[in-house]
């Protein structure tokens, strides 16, 4: 029960930092002292898409899920939680690249307004 739990916080706090990645900048667009906390976020979200990489949270929560019984899952955390959702067929590295571009730009154009 214990290792269920702590998959389920995991899985929680890893959403959580994806929001962050992905809006963060709006945060720092209000409090400037924000961006340097965000913007290694950002990098490190987009190198993970840009790597095809998986953030070390995936291999805690599966480990946790593993040690409660459960399987896991294989793929990232992205591609198993959400894009199942909008993408049944999975997550192709295509598409990998152009979310990695989108939060990118997203950001980019962010801290254009923050730092002028």
């Amino acid at each position: 029960m214990i290792y269920h739990a702590g998959a389920i916080a995991v899985a929680l706090v890893h959403l959580a930092f994806i929001l962050f990645v992905v809006g963060g900048g709006f945060l720092a667009l209000r409090w400037k002292q924000v961006a340097w906390v965000h913007l290694p976020a950002a990098i490190w979200g987009a190198a993970i898409e840009f790597g095809g990489w998986f953030c070390p949270l995936t291999n805690i929560e599966n480990d946790l899920l593993r040690r409660a019984g459960e399987a896991g899952y294989s793929g990232g955390f992205v591609s198993h939680y959400l894009f199942s959702l909008i993408y049944p067929s999975g997550l192709t590295r295509g598409i990998e690249v152009a979310i990695g571009l989108a939060v990118l730009a997203l950001n980019v154009g962010v801290y254009v307004r923050v730092f002028r």
